[in-house]
Order: structure tokens, then sequence, then C-alpha cells
């Protein structure tokens, strides 16, 4: 569970690389075209926003991708930044077959 090899994609960098970059189109425009501003489309971009359920649902209808795409993008990076800040907390726990016996 707690194996990942590496650092998964963060979901603005696929949102930048898969599909503005390649459609040539500008971060105003897909500000625009979804109805939110520019400011969240660039936090999106730069990895400082997460993508929210509604922000899904707003690529998911705008690219004709699922919404389930860019929710398991973010909640694959989501997991593996607090694997990486709470990893030694996470192991203190022990699974529940082992507490009971204990």
């Amino acid at each position: 569970m707690f194996n990942l090899k590496r650092k998964p994609t963060h979901p603005g960098n696929i949102l930048k690389e898969e599909f503005i970059e390649p459609l040539n189109i500008t971060q105003t425009r897909l500000a625009d075209e979804l109805e939110i501003s520019f400011k969240t489309v660039n936090e999106i971009v730069n990895e400082k926003r997460s993508i929210s359920p509604e922000m899904a649902l707003r690529l998911s209808r705008y690219f004709d991708t699922s919404v389930e795409l860019w929710l398991n993008l973010q909640n694959q990076y989501d997991v593996y930044r607090v694997i990486k800040q709470k990893k030694t907390e996470i192991n203190h726990i022990k699974p529940y077959g082992e507490a009971k016996a204990a």
C-alpha cells in the first residue's frame, strides 16, 4: 500500500502538458470556458491548488474525460504527500489483527 516508487504527477501538470499545450489553449481561455477565474486555473497548473470535485466536473465536461480521471489523479497525489509527511506515525498503527491479539 505504501510502496509507491515515484511521486505521482500533480493533476495540474497533466492539465498543462496533456490538454492545454497540445490543444493550444491559453489559461485565460480555459478559465473563461470553465467560467472560473484565471487565478484558479493558474494555481492548478502551477501545482498550488488541488482539483476539487467541482473542478473535476468542469474539466471532464470541457475535455470530454471522466470525472474520475481528475479525482483519481488528485487522490493519488494527495495520498503520496500524506505518506511522505506522516509515514512514521502511520507505520506505528498496528493492523486490526495484530492489535486484537496484543
